[in-house]
Order: C-alpha cells, then structure tokens, then sequence
C-alpha cells in the first residue's frame, strides 16, 4: 500500500477496524514477552483501550485520546515504568509482528513504522542495570 500524505495513516490502513486488530494483535504478544509484561499493569482491557484510543489519534483519526486524557504525554506518562533499550527493541518487535498479523504492507507500513520506532526510542528512561532492580 503506498503511502499518500493528503489521507491520514488512519485512513489508509482502514480506521478503527484495523486499529482494534492491530492492538490486539500487539497485546497478545505483550503479554508473552519476559522484558515487557512484567511493567504493563494487570488490567489489560484496559491497557488495550487507551493504546485504541492513543494509536487512533497518532495515526490522524479522531483525537479520542485526548477527549478523555488529554494530551498524551507520553514521556512523563511512561516514566514510573523503566523503559530500557531492551525493552524498546521488544515493544517494536511486538508490533512489527502484530503489523505483518493484520497485513499492514508497503510505504504506509514504513511511513507508521518510523513514526513508532521514533517515539519508542524517545521513551528510554533506565538503563539496563537499572530495570533489574524494579
């Protein structure tokens, strides 16, 4: 799928369908990752909802997210949680793989891939040594 910069991310993957399938998709294989289930809270429903409603503002759908949290703030919104290289590299791995599961393909899959690995690069906060104690 090429990648057309007058349509929104959102639109050209096919909106909140492929949303809710990419984000369940990613979680199935959150929760069996060792480095990053251990940080993500016991509410997974729930979890799954707000990253809906994050991914579908990201990606230029309507700004859900900020609706009912505001600005995201990631950065600071991440910051209880150590956020290692390792733990960046097993987050893109999750959603590489949950990108291939619901078909995402092409320019549009490079454009939304560099978007997250940016933003998950920008969330390390700990190093290694670190998370080990937490």
């Amino acid at each position: 799928m090429n990648y057309d910069p007058n349509v929104s991310p959102y639109e050209q993957i096919g909106g909140a369908e492929t949303i809710r399938k990419l984000v369940k998709a990613f979680y199935a294989r959150v929760r069996k990752d060792p480095d990053l289930a251990p940080i993500f809270p016991g509410n997974w429903a729930e979890t799954e909802r707000k990253q809906y409603l994050f991914l579908t503002q990201f990606l230029g759908g309507p700004h859900l997210y900020n609706q009912e949290f505001g600005h995201p703030m990631l950065r600071a919104r991440h910051m209880p949680f150590p956020v290692t290289q390792r733990r960046a590299k097993a987050w893109l791995s999750c959603m590489s793989h949950a990108m291939d599961d619901v078909g995402l393909a092409g320019e549009i899959r490079d454009y939304i891939w560099q978007t997250l690995a940016q933003t998950a690069h920008h969330m390390i906060n700990a190093r290694e040594e670190e998370s080990e104690t937490n």
